[in-house]
């Protein structure tokens, strides 16, 4: 097994907000240089979208920082297995909105997960359009466009973002493509990776079961959740056990895994 680093792997407090939010946000991952070779590439629009992982030799590049693979190790382990990619190009003054969905939920694992790397190679402000997420919506489990008939949802959040950012998402997660409202064509490559092995205890485990990690799955309760917001604490609880291989900790609702003596 590889030996790593730990400043390249998620520490524990973004593992938390992970678990609890179902996606991460990181700033500044990419170079800038490389960020212009990948953007200068994708405008130039040779390669098709499909086979854009296997034929470009820049998002390989992308892939292969230190921080990147910290980050995927953290969440997926060592040897992920590769699903599909996609880049995905919406032209300018596109005005149309994708439907609410989650991707491939056919899934009958309890707690591992697949992820999902979005990276943009340049700018995308709101009004480019990028990608509708729904914060904690990872842990209701729904058939693919079951959801197509919501719109606009209480604390969905547009992943705008600058040049080199990359957003890691947990495969449940709901999302939705948004419209193009710039005069510039928008561009993010989407990688999706299997976990390679039980994914418990992959990141920086260090102060995972202090009270500001624990606090942010505590506090994590989502507005559009409801009263069922309860039951999504409970299921965060039971997700930070198995990412953290601590089957004792309980962040869960009124301690409900200890009350009714609920191991993994």
């Amino acid at each position: 097994m590889t030996t790593w680093a730990k400043e390249h792997l998620l520490t524990a407090k973004q593992m938390a907000q992970f678990v609890t939010d179902g996606y991460l946000l990181v700033e500044d991952l990419v170079p800038r240089e490389l960020n212009e070779k990948v953007e200068a590439e994708q405008r130039e629009e040779r390669i098709a979208s499909h086979r854009y992982w296997r034929d470009s030799s820049y998002i390989q590049q992308v892939f292969e920082l230190p921080k990147v693979k910290g980050i995927i190790r953290s969440l997926v382990g060592d040897k992920p297995g590769y699903d599909h990619s996609f880049l995905h190009v919406v032209k300018p003054k596109v005005g149309k909105a994708q439907e609410w969905h989650a991707d491939s939920i056919i899934d009958t694992r309890a707690y591992a997960f697949d992820i999902q790397a979005f990276y943009f190679s340049h700018d995308a402000p709101e009004e480019m359009g990028p990608t509708l997420i729904l914060p904690g919506s990872h842990l209701r489990r729904v058939n693919t466009f079951s959801i197509g008939r919501y719109k606009n949802i209480t604390g969905q959040k547009k992943m705008a973002s600058r040049a080199g950012t990359m957003f890691f998402v947990h495969q449940g997660i709901w999302h939705c493509a948004q419209p193009n409202q710039t005069d510039n064509t928008r561009y993010v490559f989407k990688l999706r990776l299997r976990p390679g092995q039980a994914q418990r205890g992959l990141f920086n485990t260090d102060g995972y079961d202090d009270p500001e990690v624990t606090d942010i799955l505590d506090n994590g309760y989502k507005k559009w959740q409801g009263n069922e917001g309860r039951l999504d604490h409970v299921m965060r609880a039971q997700l930070w056990r198995y990412v953290t291989g601590d089957d004792t900790i309980d962040t869960s609702f009124e301690r409900a895994l200890t009350r009714m003596q609920i191991t993994m």
